[in-house]
């Protein structure tokens, strides 16, 4: 028997007792998540708040910890403190003699009993891992990142062969790390934690969707993107000209199947397009590309979102949609989660990442911004996602229960090494 049919009929009872069998005597497990790269990008801030969500439901027992990145805000804070009261929050580095930079994080390192890195587009605290592993000596794992896009670090491939396991959220990683001879006893496929990522703000989104009169379900939503993007406009950094360079060359042929796609939602359906963003810079990229070309008959129906928001109101938003396309990623992980139908659009510049939608059967709402055949294919997917909600339910729902057969089995792992 295949093991995912395995777990997924084993009983509950079955299940439980496996968990209760890692715990060490006398007391729950403990887990301290590695997690929270950056909080300019509600998709990064969604791994946080989604690989929590999958420890909570699949090792209750278990009690958990955020080991999070410097920049993680107030703000960013007590939105996942809405959703997890009792979360303890740290943050700080290990020296080079074993000392953690503060007493909280000094605490939590001697408190937990295992060391799970969350999703991201790389080992992207390899360092952070490789010290713990160096000086605590204690078992650690690695859930759900890309490999080979962005080394962290020197000693990445020392990191994962010490790892008790490390899942890869696409295939092009996995095999990667296999032909590179990485020596975890696990290697294996597993969903971008994002997928996981439950916030709710129904208040705000409820309110602004009101305010710019788009109903549930009839309007869809767009997500822009840059090559790259220019983080110099939102972070104290030079400006990369050879960024700069490459997203104006690309930016107007990159845009048009999305603006081709919005008209024909418009034009052929009674749909509204809400334009929104993932990252801090895509407002202006919105109203620049997709919002100011609209001849006027459109752009009576297409809502630009001016304002940056957070993952919560965003997911909130997403719920109330009819789906969404664009440039991006992690809008359309999280709408998947949350059974809504989503088209991804990228290109080179970007990780495997998107390989994911092939291997959870959204291949063929998965397109190549640097093939000309699958630009093309962009506007008639959107245009029939819209014409036929319900058959594109039914594909998303699809989608979200593999992700959660993925997600059951590789957290079943989870907690047996926790032991």
């Amino acid at each position: 028997m295949h093991r995912r049919t395995f777990l997924a009929s084993a009983s509950a009872a079955a299940f439980a007792a496996c968990l209760r069998a890692s715990a060490p005597a006398g007391r729950a497990p403990r887990i301290l998540l590695r997690s929270s790269w950056q909080v300019v990008n509600i998709g990064d801030i969604a791994h946080t708040p989604g690989v929590l969500a999958l420890i909570e439901k699949y090792i209750p027992t278990a009690e958990f910890r955020l080991w999070a990145s410097a920049d993680l805000s107030e703000e960013v804070m007590a939105m996942e403190h809405r959703r997890f009261p009792n979360l303890k929050i740290v943050k700080g580095t290990i020296s080079a003699d074993g000392r953690a930079s503060n007493p909280d994080l000094g605490e939590a390192l001697a408190w937990t009993d295992f060391l799970l890195h969350g999703s991201g587009p790389s080992l992207v605290a390899a360092r952070d891992v490789a010290a713990f592993a160096r000086h605590l000596r204690k078992p650690y794992g690695v859930y759900g990142i890309t490999h080979g896009s962005y080394f962290s670090a020197s000693d990445d491939k020392a990191v994962l062969d010490g790892a008790r396991f490390v899942y890869f959220r696409d295939m092009p990683s996995l095999e990667l790390a296999r032909q590179a001879g990485v020596k975890s006893p696990i290697l294996d496929f597993a969903p971008d934690g994002a997928f996981a990522c439950d916030l709710s703000n129904d208040a705000l989104a409820d309110s602004f969707l009101a305010a710019h009169r788009l109903e549930p379900g009839q309007f869809l939503c767009c997500i822009p993107k840059l090559r790259r993007t220019p983080y110099w406009l939102i972070r104290n950094s030079p400006k990369d000209e050879k960024v700069h360079a490459r997203n104006e060359a690309m930016k107007v042929a990159d845009h048009a199947p999305l603006l081709e796609a919005i008209q024909a939602v418009v034009r052929e359906t009674k749909l509204k397009v809400l334009l929104c963003p993932e990252d801090k810079t895509q407002m202006a990229v919105g109203k620049e590309l997709l919002y100011d070309p609209l001849p006027a008959e459109v752009k009576s129906r297409v809502v630009w979102r001016e304002h940056f928001w957070l993952t919560d109101e965003a997911l909130s938003t997403y719920r109330h949609s009819a789906g969404l396309f664009g440039h991006e990623q992690h809008s359309p992980i999280m709408c998947i989660g949350a059974g809504i139908p989503a088209i991804v659009c990228r290109w080179a510049e970007q990780t495997t990442k998107g390989d994911m939608w092939r291997t959870i059967g959204l291949g063929d709402w998965l397109f190549d911004m640097d093939v000309e055949a699958d630009k093309k294919k962009v506007a008639p997917a959107v245009l029939a996602m819209a014409k036929d909600p319900a058959a594109a339910r039914v594909k998303a729902e699809k989608a979200r229960a593999l992700v959660e057969t993925y997600q059951r089995e590789t957290m079943a792992v989870v907690a047996r090494h926790l032991a």
